[in-house]
């Protein structure tokens, strides 16, 4: 009878294509699981819980690019021009981001973070930043190097492109 690893999703692509070094079903699993707890429990700690994921990213991608079309910024995050409408114009109406006029073209219109906005950013990532501080601090020194060693890994991982 064959064993089933719980929570490895059986047929998934790429899953169980552990050759040429990669990642056995089982490790793909844990990853992705210690990564979405961990996601989740940085969400959790921080304020403004409110506000979704697509509109904290939003917002980070304003502060990232400045002054910006909506539909430039639907195109970096992925999703329809409508879509993004909807996630800013909460936003907007927080005060987080202001509707400016495009100084190029009279016609359109930019989206730019407030300073409530970069603020807001501002006190969520160092909120996020302390509950790490705090569970690192927990950590063996050899935990705390091995975590430090696999950073260069991990930001490889998160480089590329889906």
């Amino acid at each position: 009878m064959e064993q089933r690893n719980p929570g490895v999703e059986q047929g998934s692509p790429g899953v169980g294509q552990g050759g040429e070094g990669g990642l056995d079903p089982a490790e793909v699993v844990r990853l992705r699981l210690v990564i979405s707890r961990l996601h989740r429990q940085l969400v959790q700690a921080s304020d403004r819980q409110e506000f979704t994921f697509a509109q904290q990213s939003a917002l980070a991608r304003i502060e990232q690019h400045g002054p910006i079309r909506l539909g430039e910024l639907a195109a970096l995050e992925g999703v329809a021009a409508p879509s993004m409408t909807r996630t800013v114009a909460p936003l907007v109406e927080s005060r987080l981001v202001s509707r400016v006029p495009d100084p190029n073209d009279g016609r359109s219109v930019l989206v730019e973070l407030s300073p409530e906005g970069t603020e807001l950013l501002a006190r969520i990532r160092r909120q996020r930043s302390e509950v790490l501080a705090r569970r690192t601090a927990e950590l063996t020194d050899g935990e705390r190097r091995t975590l430090m060693a696999a950073l260069p890994v991990l930001e490889h991982l998160v480089s590329f492109d889906l």
